[in-house]
């Protein structure tokens, strides 16, 4: 390189003149050459990063290169399906017409399903209001009071109407009961199935040979006393009991056991009462 040439040079001509000048001049001459070695030495590593950053240039480069003929590649691909399906449009267009078809039957029926529901919303709110309107508010907190798919579910724990292992209704049920009452006689045409449900322990005493009879015997004896103390005309009435058949906790837990050991009481319209609350539900009349 050039600089190469021109250090050797100002060595020489140091050591050719080192004897004709003064100290003052030598000193100087050794610092301009302890520069020039210093910017050599910068001109090297100058020129290597040069060098680096050409190569990182080259392989930007062969990227580059490979990703156009990829994309090259991508777009005649493309440029072949695009025409497939040009020369099939008829069919494509048949395809697309049955989709359409599909689709709008889909949402008529989705449709169907929200109005189905909307409907069910307004009867439950309607049942619910009526059902309890001859309750306090008090009252209200006292009684498990829901409605599905139209039906009244009144639900008593146990523990509530009778005493510890039989199915003679407790002084204390009155209370509950005269709530019930309340309700019941409230919607005089309406049915009312009183239903008994137990957990799974065996039940072991006389004359009681198992669950069915336990269940069956609370539930007789809930509609005898809505019959016999609270006027509830006794052809509205059905006893039925479930034993431990219908479960709606976990049997192996004690607090499971405790919600199965219930009494429900289900108050149903006819069926000419459900079109009339269908219709209030819907058109929001009192």
């Amino acid at each position: 390189m050039r600089f190469k040439i021109l250090i050797p040079g100002l060595f020489l001509t140091l050591i050719a003149f080192q004897s004709c000048v003064t100290k003052k001049q030598y000193n100087q001459l050794q610092s301009a050459y302890a520069k020039s070695i210093d910017t050599n030495k910068n001109l090297k590593l100058s020129w290597q990063v040069t060098q680096q950053e050409l190569a990182v240039s080259k392989a930007r480069v062969q990227s580059l290169e490979e990703q156009l003929a990829q994309a090259k590649s991508n777009a005649s691909v493309l440029q072949d399906a695009l025409n497939k399906c040009l020369a099939g449009s008829n069919q494509g267009n048949i395809n697309v017409s049955k989709l359409v078809d599909q689709i709008n039957a889909a949402d008529k029926y989705i449709q169907q399903l929200v109005n189905v529901k909307n409907k069910s919303d307004s009867l439950n709110m309607v049942l619910t209001t009526n059902l309890t309107r001859s309750l306090s508010s008090d009252e209200v907190k006292n009684v498990d009071v829901k409605v599905l798919k139209g039906v009244v579910y009144i639900s008593l724990s146990d523990n509530m109407l009778y005493k510890s292992g039989s199915y003679e209704i407790s002084e204390q049920a009155n209370a509950s009961l005269t709530k019930i009452a309340k309700i019941i006689n409230d919607y005089s045409t309406y049915d009312v199935l009183i239903e008994g449900n137990t957990d799974n322990v065996p039940i072991s005493q006389v004359n009681i040979r198992n669950n069915w009879d336990l269940s069956a015997l609370r539930a007789s004896s809930v509609v005898q006393a809505l019959q016999n103390k609270f006027n509830v005309d006794p052809k509205r009435l059905t006893a039925g009991g479930r034993g431990e058949f219908n479960p709606i906790a976990d049997n192996n837990t004690p607090a499971g056991k405790i919600q199965n050991r219930r009494t429900q009481i289900i108050i149903t319209p006819k069926l000419d009462q459900f079109m009339n609350l269908i219709n209030k539900g819907v058109g929001g009349s009192n």
